[in-house]
């Protein structure tokens, strides 16, 4: 919650619910960023949050993008980045827009595996390519190891099949899950990719660059280590395994950037006992998991909330969005106690909320409008 949000929230009160982010804030956590690895280049990733604001806002300090989808990229464009500060990072493509990307001017694309390699060649020709490894996610609230990434051994094979297609084999990448909260991560990730990297730069591959994802976490509810940590794990981990020949690095940040920059202002719908006789308060607000509040899936994020009647005595409670899908329930495991005066109509705020709600709101389900947003 800064200043910012504060008073407007207070000034104009909008209607709930909605998500307000502060642009500034924005911009001090991505100089913050680059001031604590001052050798990589940002690469923001759009899926965090891609409004027109943060993106003309982050062209303006210079900062690249990793894109999703066509889509992504052309709001890139349209906000101002060049196609050169672009790279297409989804693993899984359309043919056709790869093709897209490619005569818009984009020349960076992930892979990691032959099928996609493949579609390059034939869609991209020439481009840079980089292959995306599998690495442990372990200390991450929300792992992302399953869906994306080969092994080094098929990694290996792939570069060198990508120099054979006339691509070009730019670099490796990895990503040690979102919220990640464990240093070592990155260290135990720098050390396979140093292998292989070595190994193909034998083999006569001209590999230049290190993609070291994003995962970069935020506070919640609980304390997490800063991102001078991270930067100095970093640092020493890439010293050990590439002396002093450091390939360009990128970082794909999107949690960190807009994370904390954004709340989310909701009205209790209902507080109910339910006539359950366990001390627990059902809370009802009108935002839930699918109005923006997915990452709740398995509890995995928990935000940290702000009610109007904070400091006073509290009871444990479950948190529950408005629609009448069971698995609308953000909160019944995870220990939440909130005020015991809280009650329908109460205007509360969900914290750091600035990352992923805008972009996992369904459209409409239940009748219900998506979030509404406003950027200052």
């Amino acid at each position: 919650m800064t200043p910012k949000i504060a008073r407007y929230l207070a000034e104009q009160s909008p209607a709930t619910p909605c998500l307000v982010v502060d642009v500034d804030r924005v911009e001090e956590r991505y100089r913050a960023l680059r001031d604590a690895l001052p050798l990589a280049r940002i690469y923001y990733a759009v899926k965090a949050n891609p409004a027109r604001e943060i993106l003309t806002r982050l062209v303006g300090l210079g900062s690249a993008f990793d894109a999703a989808s066509w889509e992504e990229i052309s709001m890139c464009l349209d906000a101002g980045a060049r196609p050169a500060d672009v790279s297409f990072g989804n693993t899984v493509k359309k043919a056709s827009n790869i093709a897209r990307a490619f005569a818009a001017g984009v020349d960076m694309f992930a892979f990691d595996c032959a099928e996609e390699l493949e579609k390059l060649a034939r869609h991209a020709p020439g481009s840079r390519v980089y292959c995306r490894l599998i690495v442990e996610n372990e200390g991450a609230d929300w792992p992302l190891s399953r869906k994306f990434g080969t092994t080094l051994d098929n990694a290996r094979d792939l570069m060198l099949r990508a120099r054979d297609l006339g691509l070009d084999p730019y670099g490796l990448s990895f990503h040690v899950g979102s919220q990640q909260t464990a240093t070592g991560a990155y260290e135990a990730a720098i050390a396979r990719v140093g292998m292989l990297f070595t190994d193909l730069k034998a083999a006569g591959l001209d590999l230049r660059m290190v993609n070291l994802g994003g995962g970069f976490p935020i506070r919640y509810r609980d304390d997490v280590p800063g991102i001078d940590s991270f930067a100095l794990a970093i640092s020493h981990a890439m010293t050990e395994h590439f002396g002093n020949d450091l390939p360009e690095m990128i970082v794909e940040p999107g949690r960190f950037i807009v994370g904390d920059a954004g709340v989310v202002s909701s009205e209790v719908v209902l507080v109910s006992r339910r006539g359950i006789d366990d001390g627990v308060r059902w809370v009802y607000l009108d935002i839930g998991r699918f109005g923006g509040l997915a990452e709740t899936e398995g509890e995995a994020i928990r935000y940290g909330i702000r009610t109007p009647h904070d400091g006073a005595a509290t009871g444990p409670v479950a948190i529950a969005g408005p629609t009448c899908d069971g698995a609308d329930i953000m909160y019944e495991k995870t220990p939440y106690a909130l005020p015991l005066d809280l009650e329908s109509g109460d205007r509360i705020e969900l914290l750091s909320t600035g990352a992923y709600v805008s972009t996992y709101c369904s459209t409409g389900f239940n009748g219900l409008k998506p979030i509404q947003e406003h950027y200052i």
